[in-house]
């Protein structure tokens, strides 16, 4: 992989010695998305006052109001995170199933504070938040990952299937959950959960190789990311970086 050495070095390095009980974001939220709502919910805390009775009924009412503004419902959503009350992680918890639309990462962005908020106030264990544009799910990290063949050259019917069995067996082997395998003309596309401590590059370089043994048919370069899938665009640009022709989908 290109220039990106150091940058898998360390994001691998910072899980390895990850001291306290970590919480992953699960839903997919874009990460620009993620930073304003940390903005604002540290605004909130700022100002924050202990929640009775009349104002958690209140906030009850109110997040089932259709009228009231999308600002409004943003607040109550970032006061009930900051709660450090089970009856207000409980409400966010049956507002998740359930937002304005506008509002469905904003809600999960607040439940995720209020899990972490109330299991530091319980436990006094470290809380450690992981969040990406991809999610995750459990103890495990969402990623994409695209893979280019060697030299432009169209996969034939046996390297399509070398593809798909090496991958499968080998994600698998590592405790990999495998969401989507895509396996395009001259391009394979990836989105799977890994365990957060697991080397990915040298995860991936390993499959790379096994399929290899059958013909040198994948490159060596490949583009990883947990922020977002990458559009039909943005793998026709990788692959004309690389000499290939645009990607049929």
């Amino acid at each position: 992989m290109e220039g990106q050495e150091d940058v898998f070095k360390k994001f691998y390095d910072s899980f390895q010695n990850m001291d306290g009980h970590f919480h992953i974001l699960e839903h997919r939220v874009p990460i620009e998305q993620q930073m304003e709502y940390f903005k604002y919910s540290n605004r909130v805390r700022k100002e924050f006052h202990e929640m009775d009775d009349a104002d958690y009924d209140r906030y009850i009412l109110n997040l089932e109001n259709i009228e009231l503004s999308k600002e409004e419902k943003k607040k109550i959503l970032a006061i009930l995170a900051s709660s450090k009350q089970v009856r207000a992680y409980r409400l966010l918890e049956r507002y998740v199933q359930h937002p304005d639309e506008e509002l469905v990462n904003w809600a999960y962005m607040a439940l995720m504070e209020s899990r972490i908020t109330l299991e530091s106030e319980l436990s006094g264990e470290k809380q450690i938040y992981i969040s990406t544009g991809l999610g995750g799910k459990g103890k495990k990290l969402r990623f994409y990952v695209l893979i280019i063949s060697s030299h432009g050259v169209s996969f034939v019917d046996y390297q399509r299937e070398v593809i798909e069995k090496e991958f499968r067996y080998a994600l698998s082997k590592d405790d990999c959950e495998i969401e989507r395998l895509t396996i395009g003309p001259r391009y394979v596309e990836l989105v799977f959960l890994i365990p957060v401590k697991l080397d990915i590059k040298k995860m991936l370089e390993g499959v790379i190789q096994e399929c290899n043994l059958y013909g040198n048919f994948l490159s060596e370069i490949f583009t990883v990311t947990n922020v977002k899938e990458l559009s039909k665009e943005e793998v026709d640009q990788i692959l004309e970086k690389y000499g290939h022709d645009s990607v049929d989908r």
